[in-house]
């Protein structure tokens, strides 16, 4: 008679879960703040509100998005603290162009077979980044699934929730000809242009991850560089100062910095304002590609686009708080009809 069968005969197992359960719990709680109302292990995380009393009109703002196919260069190269870091700072960024502080992120795992030390370093970027941008992990689930992932493959999706006053909401409408389009700088691809960046590097490159790149760093050290968080700018949208503001995710400049125009202004993008760095050089280098492609797949090293009014340019330049993050004027807005000129 044949053995009985078990869910880790099916390629599921409650025991290695059981086994990394404690040091993710010591992770999560980490991030806790007083508004956790619940501990690690429960159903549903709970999150006090109680305090956005404070707030006129607090609006809850949330997002959801993935780490797409970066994590194929993360479980190709065997590096896997940085994606967790990419997923919470790509999602705090994608909330934060409206003005919102986030509360609180949820984070969903899915995986072939679940490795302790996977699993732990993964968790360890969600941490991490939710402790630098002041945000708690409250919750997520991790789902061991054989027959959908390969040997050593994953995917990693968060969801962000977080809150503005309604008097402070960032949307753009407030945008006229005159201003300026300043841009915070990338750290690299953050999360978008994966599938065009790897098929250049190893099918037209004909590189390996480990290969060297410049600077002392292989390909896969240049192409898992974080996410950046642009967390520090709360402060000056707190005053009033930043009328738009863009996130350069897919669809790079044309299809970001559009979303938050008026119907009667367009944004003018100089090319030549900044320098991409270098990994995008190498990009278009070798995979032949046009100036209009790569600046609508890739950021190409702005990371964050900001419309000020001309008076408070020096003000965004000079502020130490994003120093980190060298702004530089790479635009303007004129009369238009919504859309962004690209100028190479």
């Amino acid at each position: 008679m044949a053995a009985p069968l078990t869910y880790a005969s099916a390629g599921v197992s409650i025991d290695t879960w059981n086994a990394v359960k404690g040091r993710i719990g010591e992770l999560v709680s980490s991030t806790y703040n007083a508004s956790v109302a619940g501990s690690f292990g429960q159903f549903g995380g709970m999150f006090d509100i109680s305090h956005l009393k404070s707030m006129d009109a607090p609006v809850l703002v949330s997002s959801t998005d993935s780490v797409g196919t970066k994590v194929k260069v993360a479980f190709d190269s065997k590096v896997y603290n940085t994606v967790g870091m990419d997923i919470v700072n790509h999602c705090v960024d994608d909330i934060l162009v409206m003005g919102a502080k986030p509360l609180f992120f949820l984070d969903y795992i899915g995986i072939g077979k679940l490795v302790p030390e996977i699993a732990l370093q993964i968790v360890e970027g969600l941490a991490r980044a939710c402790r630098d941008s002041g945000c708690v992990l409250i919750g997520g689930e991790t789902a061991e699934m054989p027959d959908i992932y390969g040997a050593g493959e994953f995917d990693l999706v968060g969801t962000i929730v977080g809150v503005v006053d309604k008097c402070r909401i960032i949307d753009g409408a407030s945008i006229t000809a005159g201003d300026a389009v300043i841009g915070l700088k990338s750290a690299g691809l953050h999360t978008n242009g994966f599938s065009l960046a790897r098929k250049i590097i190893t099918e037209v490159g004909k590189k390996r991850y480990s290969d060297a790149f410049e600077d002392g760093k292989t390909f896969g050290q240049a192409l898992l560089e974080p996410h950046r968080s642009y967390a520090k700018l709360l402060p000056l949208m707190d005053r009033g100062i930043i009328k738009g503001c863009a996130h350069i995710t897919g669809g790079g400049f044309p299809d970001n910095v559009n979303r938050i125009l008026p119907s009667n202004c367009d944004a003018v993008i100089n090319a030549k304002s900044w320098t991409p760095l270098p990994i995008f050089q190498y990009l278009q280098r070798t995979g032949n590609v046009e100036d209009s492609e790569m600046y609508r797949t890739f950021n190409m090293g702005i990371g964050m686009t900001l419309a000020v009014s001309p008076e408070n340019v020096d003000t965004v330049l000079k502020d130490g708080g994003i120093a980190e993050f060298d702004p530089v004027v790479i635009g303007n807005i004129v009369s238009g009809a919504g859309a962004v000129q690209m100028k190479f």
